[in-house]
């Protein structure tokens, strides 16, 4: 079981390096989303995000287990993977639906705000619901 502990700071900062690459690939294909760009349509442009967004949620597993705190049993991480979903369905809100700009605007500004209560829990571990 050392092993896990060896590998606990690399899993924590591979798993920080890809938040920081999935926030950037939405906030990157939402601008070009606004700017109405074809660039969109490269497959790189539209597998990526799939991509590191898998070894997202991968990574975030194993750091669960690595502290063994999981979700319903760690209100903090309850919390946190209900922020995670909600910016998902945002983001998913500010690139694909057929709304108006201001209301891509929004979700997108909602999607970010989500995102940075997640990161809060993360780094505070303490819950708002008691």
């Amino acid at each position: 079981m050392q092993i896990f502990y060896d590998l606990y700071p690399a899993t924590k900062h591979l798993h920080l390096l890809l938040i920081a690459l999935s926030v950037l690939f939405f906030v990157v294909r939402f601008g070009l989303h606004m700017a109405g760009s074809t660039l969109l349509q490269h497959k790189f442009v539209k597998i990526a995000p799939h991509v590191i967004d898998t070894f997202l949620l991968l990574s975030g597993v194993v750091l669960c287990f690595m502290i063994k705190q999981y979700p319903i049993e760690a209100p903090w991480l309850t919390e946190k993977l209900m922020a995670v979903a909600a910016y998902i369905l945002l983001a998913y809100m500010a690139i694909k639906s057929n709304r108006n700009r201001l209301f891509k605007i929004f979700a997108f500004l909602g999607a970010i705000g989500w995102l940075m209560f997640a990161a809060k829990l993360a780094v505070l571990k303490t819950t708002v619901i008691v």
